[in-house]
């Protein structure tokens, strides 16, 4: 019994600990809607392509001209684009029709959202939330993009981790299966989240140090926790389970690893890119088993250290803290 209640006032702890890490944001008030786009634009009737686009256009003013000349690529106004619209519509409506399969209720997005933007609300009360609308671009377009008016949701990126399409080989080159893995309902939320964490804190760190950029990047990741706290890290990093598993039990070789092989105060990009980025591992290090990108993994450690010696600096204290000042004063060394 007293082993019980020994692990009762352990399991108490550690709640309450996490409640007073997690804000309350349930009376925070947000109200979000989905627009379909996609649902609109599949619906033209390509024998009266000019009627079907002045529709769509009037039904969504503030987001037609951007997905013309910015997802399609094309001068929304011009003649000339009506024989790639066509084709579009044609190519891509296969797409569609299995896209809307799989989403065809989206409210459980509307829910995580909802959720989401809560907690961004509490830490940036003033930010102004976007409306939601999901859209279908070719597949070299974004799965999330942020207009003055909108965030929108490119769903041609969330068909599926097993879309049979993600495998063309020309989409192969694009996207490698440790990126296209990731094409899946379960970073919808992530990404968008990602989309708001830069539009608070645009990534400036280019041209800076490693260390600096490591830290910079890792700000970012350190936002986005605070947006997705109930979230598994996997997700908010893009690593599987096991390189998640390896990096949280080899923290203390990867920093030693960069403490040994690498100049961390280097500017050099060739550097750099080693270990910043997409990659499907990190060179000199196990492959399978570390990820790529680990170098954003550890500035978000570091972030995390220097925090636990500041309990009571904000978040936004945190972002304009020098990435020089969080490394000197965090005094990271894990074992």
């Amino acid at each position: 019994m007293r082993q019980l209640a020994v692990l009762i006032i352990i399991v108490l702890f550690f709640s309450c600990k996490d409640e007073k890490n997690k804000p309350n944001v349930s009376d925070i008030k947000v109200d979000l809607k989905i627009d379909r786009f996609e649902q609109s634009f599949f619906k033209i009737d390509t024998n009266n392509l000019v009627q079907g686009l002045d529709k769509v256009r009037n039904q969504f003013p503030g987001f037609f001209s951007f997905y013309m000349q910015q997802v399609l690529r094309l001068p929304n106004e011009a003649a000339s684009s009506l024989p790639a619209i066509k084709q579009i519509l044609a190519g891509y409506s296969p797409i569609n029709d299995s896209i809307q399969k799989k989403y065809d209720n989206l409210n459980w997005f509307k829910d995580d959202l909802t959720t989401s933007f809560r907690y961004v609300k509490h830490y940036y009360p003033s930010y102004k939330v976007p409306d939601i609308i999901t859209f279908i671009g070719t597949f070299d377009a974004p799965g999330v993009v942020l207009t003055p008016q909108y965030l929108g949701i490119g769903l041609h990126q969330y068909a599926g981790k097993k879309f049979s399409v993600y495998k063309d080989p020309q989409l192969q080159e694009m996207y490698p299966d440790y990126i296209s893995r990731r094409f899946d309902k379960e970073y919808m939320t992530v990404n968008s989240m990602k989309a708001i964490a830069d539009d608070i804190y645009p990534d400036s760190s280019t041209g800076r140090s490693l260390i600096e950029q490591m830290i910079e990047k890792g700000k970012q990741w350190y936002l986005i926790n605070k947006f997705l706290p109930d979230t598994p890290d996997s997700l908010k990093t893009g690593y599987t389970h096991k390189q998640m598993d390896w990096v949280t039990k080899n923290e203390g070789n990867i920093w030693g690893f960069f403490t040994s092989n690498t100049d961390i105060y280097s500017i050099d990009p060739a550097i750099i890119q080693d270990y910043i980025g997409e990659a499907p591992f990190t060179r000199g290090m196990p492959e399978g088993a570390a990820p790529g990108n680990i170098g954003q993994w550890v500035g978000w450690q570091i972030i995390k250290k220097f925090t636990a010696k500041n309990p009571e600096i904000t978040v936004q204290q945190v972002l304009a803290t020098p990435a020089k000042t969080i490394f000197q004063e965090s005094k990271y060394k894990p074992k």
